[in-house]
């Protein structure tokens, strides 16, 4: 694991450089380490893909691993206890009771264990280098074939596949069949089914079909959830409800506290009236069914349920059950059609050799074109490795992906087909062998990335910003220049993406990832690779017989916390935690505080009580990642100040109570915490006293911010934050909108989104759960306009996603607005003259939504030509709304239309037959209207 070698190697070297005087007359073990490590990473470079072939060479490779992850202790250790001592002398220094010369003795046992341990791990790296000659690993090296990744091109353009995945399994025949399925006019719910093996393209098939035109159209309402192997009911309808609810974020609140039986109850209700669509991916047990079927109502004639599964057998058993539920109300003639209930059944097959060839072409050259490179020879070694494949599309894509990284010459495809028929031979599970052969060809650096994929449970959408904080505090992400981490981990994840080894899930407007997944075959691989070299363990598939060798520990089911789990918890190695579950129990951290000092990522799961995070949590000085979910009231302790190394701190929905020794933390990146309150009172007291002068300047690393105003925002500390890519303040702004406020936002021109929200809710909200029983009496202040107070966003060429909430008047001047916003949102802006006269100027407009009484007058108006670029507007609770006018020429990209509680707007918004490019209407009724209007123009014209 060269990466391994390369994270501990550039963690050691910064220490040198900025904690030099730590290490005292040990700094000279210090440095030989550092150097021997670094001779170990190269000849990593060449062993790390051969490690599979040889078992000589994986020896070596574990042993360097293994004493990689010795001296990292090593020094951890030593640096905790240095934090202890400070600590400690600290406390001293205070009561006036410290000798001068405490200080230096009281460090000397530190570093003579310190010297003592380093000593003895350089003899071992002197031994393993050595035994490299002795056991012939060198020759081994010398001999082999040159590593595939050398052969590995650049990828550092931010895009994806040049093929979309549902243009690339040679579906084509089976869209049309399934669709027809969905849309059969059955007398009562009926399921649907897809069947297949894993790695056969049933969830491609099933989106494809999902999001046709034709099939949204067709139902009230659409869903689509996952269901993997880890089914929980409660979870599934929390996803339908999401989905087929039009939900503001308290009612978000209340559903998410539901029990099951009362969600399914509403879910039920809220169905009972609608045809609708539920697609179920991924079914493993025909208890899914079972437990779900009652909450999924029949009264709608037409509605649909969608089931994709690698078992026949529980699709039949869901068929079955609908018939022997609804037999004694059918007639003779629906008993028949029941007959033929199998035809709800799509069976998926493997693709044709052709099929196989033409995937293949597709993703190896995207589309570019492949006379000018494909040879006959070329042609022939491609054929020979689609059959090796045997016609499972994932194969064949990941295949395609590691291919296109190559030199099209006939030597390097017999090499990766060569590769491809050792690995078939390991085992009978021909496409864990193809996408095993991808993993290894992966370069060093992007090994540990992809089998971080693991961690995740099965099916997961993984939040590409979540994601890259993971990363940068695990380490993985290495250095180029000047150039920002976040922006290096983003190419990372494009060249998996590119590889066909992660699949894109959602794309931000500016199309860059905004959530992606794996398939559950490549995560298994994940998983097994990752346990083999020793990087992560997941909760299922745990060794309970070796808890000492674990270092990051990924808990996916709360029961499994209790019992053998429990052991690892005391595991003084362990270095990342994180929970997919509810957070821990209290006493559970005293395993924390008892054994786990080492910890670098700890995500505590979603919380479902009040929660208070201990003291102890201050001697975490390695902790650079902190999450906790939830919508209930966290509070942090004074001692979160002691963190200097957290680099993301994310409170999510929580009620958050924010210590003002938060601002101690140099290194933080992230700080979400929308509902996240600094305390200013300390703030005040003790940054005269200790701490000297502490703000929200202090934190210049800052990539995203999300907290709620308060006295932090006086003064231009934030002006300050000039790396800030995100900005999000969401509450009662009225007290800071002075022209030192507006001076900040117009500094901050590296920002590319914006969310500014005036609201006295929020002061309300946090106010009262700090008060408790006090009475709230509100005082009558007049509401601060956003604009014109806000400054011209010319400057400010990256931002392209902006939201604002609260009154403003809309400056007529196109000069004011970024000149690269592609989506804009306004909500509660009370805007009485038509904001199309305006917004339709926006040269790069993609998105436009107006929301919530944004705008208060009775007609809107697109002029001709206006809305160059516009794909999709969205109108919401705009209630005195009464008619949308769009004239011929506006709007001619306009895909999408969303016209949703604007209960006075009751026909169809005149114009929209000219847009030629328009896929989806919203609410049905008007796109019903459309419909009837373009039928009656055509026999017009007839």
């Amino acid at each position: 694991m060269a990466d391994t070698v390369s994270i501990f190697v550039e963690k050691l070297s910064n220490l040198i450089l900025q904690e030099a005087y730590l290490f005292g007359q040990v700094e000279g073990e210090v440095k030989l380490l550092r150097d021997e490590l670094k001779w170990m990473r190269l000849f990593l470079n060449d062993a790390d893909s051969q490690c599979l072939y040889n078992q000589r060479i994986k020896l070596w490779v574990e042993q360097i691993r293994n004493v990689t992850h010795d001296a990292e202790d090593v020094i951890d250790e030593f640096i905790l206890n240095m934090d202890r001592r400070q600590l400690r002398l600290n406390t001293l220094k205070l009561l006036k009771c410290l000798p001068t010369c405490v200080g230096f003795i009281d460090k000397l046992p530190f570093i003579h264990d310190l010297d003592g341990r380093l000593k003895e791990i350089n003899v071992r790296i002197e031994r393993i280098m050595a035994n490299r000659s002795k056991y012939g690993v060198e020759a081994l090296l010398a001999s082999s074939s040159s590593s595939t990744t050398d052969q590995v091109m650049e990828h550092k353009e931010k895009r994806g596949p040049d093929v979309e995945e549902s243009d690339v399994v040679g579906i084509e025949d089976g869209t049309e069949v399934v669709k027809q399925m969905l849309m059969k006019g059955e007398r009562r719910r009926a399921v649907v089914s897809i069947v297949g093996m894993g790695g056969l393209g049933k969830t491609t098939l099933a989106k494809k079909v999902y999001n046709h035109d034709d099939v949204k159209q067709h139902f009230d309402c659409c869903a689509w959830v996952y269901v993997s192997q880890e089914f929980r009911a409660r979870e599934i309808l929390l996803g339908i409800a999401y989905s087929v609810m039009t939900l503001s974020d308290e009612e978000k609140k209340e559903v998410k506290e539901m029990g099951g039986a009362e969600l399914g109850r509403k879910v039920c209700g809220y169905l009972e009236e609608k045809k609708y669509l539920v697609v179920m991916d991924d079914v493993w047990s025909s208890e899914v069914w079972s437990n779900l079927r009652s909450y999924l109502p029949e009264a709608k004639e037409g509605s649909k349920v969608f089931i994709t599964t690698r078992n026949e057998g529980i699709a039949l058993h869901a068929i079955s059950q609908e018939n022997i539920a609804s037999t004694v109300l059918k007639s003779e003639d629906e008993i028949a059609e029941d007959a033929n209930s199998q035809a709800l059944i799509y069976r998926l097959r493997t693709m044709t050799e052709d099929e196989g060839w033409e995937l293949l072409l597709k993703r190896t050259f995207g589309n570019r074109g492949t006379s000018s490179v494909l040879t006959s020879d070329l042609e022939i070694v491609g054929k020979k490795i689609v059959a090796k494949c045997k016609g499972l599309p994932l194969a064949i894509v990941v295949v395609g992906g590691l291919l296109s990284t190559k030199e099209k010459t006939k030597s390097l495809w017999a090499k990766v087909l060569a590769s491809i028929e050792w690995h078939l031979s390991q085992g009978p599970e021909s496409c864990i062998g193809i996408l095993a052969l991808s993993y290894n060809d992966l370069p060093y650096y992007l090994k540990s990335c992809f089998l971080y994929f693991g961690i995740f449970p099965e099916d997961s959408e993984i939040k590409t910003s979540k994601l890259i904080q993971l990363w940068l505090a695990e380490g993985f992400i290495q250095r180029r220049g000047k150039e920002p981490l976040e922006d290096i981990a983003e190419d990372y994840l494009y060249e998996l993406i590119h590889r066909s080894m992660i699949q894109v899930a959602k794309r931000k407007v500016d199309g860059r990832v905004k959530s992606c997944r794996i398939h559950d075959l490549l995560r298994d691989l994940a998983i097994s690779e990752a346990r083999d070299a020793g990087l992560f363990e997941v909760d299922e598939m745990i060794d309970v017989r070796f808890p000492a060798s674990i270092r990051r520990l990924s808990i996916h089911r709360h029961d499994l916390i209790q019992g053998n789990i429990s052991q690892h918890l005391s595991n003084s190695r362990l270095r990342s935690l994180i929970f997919f579950t509810e957070t821990p129990e209290r006493k559970k951290w005293r395993f924390l505080q008892e054994h786990v000092k080492l910890l670098t990522v700890l995500d505590l799961g979603s919380t479902d009580e009040d929660f208070t995070i201990p003291e102890v949590i201050g001697e975490l000085v390695h902790l650079k990642f902190l999450h906790i979910r939830g919508h209930k009231r966290v509070i942090l302790p004074a001692s979160i100040g002691r963190l200097v190394n957290l680099q993301s701190l994310d409170l999510s929905s929580n009620d958050a109570y924010i210590p003002h020794t938060i601002w101690k933390l140099q290194e933080l990146r992230y700080l979400n915490c929308c509902y996240g309150e600094i305390s200013s009172d300390q703030f005040i007291k003790s940054s005269a006293c200790f701490d000297g002068y502490l703000s929200i300047e202090k934190l210049t690393n800052l990539q995203a911010l999300d907290l709620l105003p308060g006295s932090w925002l006086e003064g231009d500390g934030l002006g300050k934050l000039t790396q800030l890519k995100k900005l999000t303040l969401a509450g009662w702004l009225n007290p800071y909108m002075k022209k030192g406020f507006f001076e900040c936002i117009a500094n901050l021109t590296a920002l590319r989104t914006l969310h500014l929200m005036n609201t006295r809710s929020f002061e309300k909200k946090t106010l009262l759960h700090r008060l408790r029983s006090k009475v709230w009496k509100e005082k009558v202040v007049e509401e601060r306009r956003l604009i014109p107070g806000l400054m011209s966003f010319s400057h400010h060429t990256n931002l392209y996603k902006v939201i604002l909430s609260g009154k403003l008047e809309l400056p007529e001047e196109i000069e004011f607005y970024p000149p690269n916003l592609l989506k804009l949102s306004l909500e509660d802006c009370e805007i009485q003259k038509d904001p199309m006269f305006i917004l339709e100027k926006l040269p790069n407009l993609r998105v436009l939504h107006l929301e919530d009484k944004s705008y208060v007058g009775d007609k809107l108006t697109c002029s001709s030509s206006g809305f160059p670029r516009l794909q999709s507007l969205r109108l919401y609770r705009l209630p005195s709304l009464r008619e949308l006018i769009i004239k011929e020429g506006a709007m001619p990209r306009l895909r999408t239309l969303q016209v949703s509680s604007c209960y006075k707007m009751e026909k169809l918004p005149r114009g929209l037959l000219q847009l030629k490019n328009l896929e989806k209407v919203e609410p049905k009724f008007m796109f019903d209207q459309l419909i009837e209007e373009v039928h009656k123009e055509t026999i017009g014209k007839e």
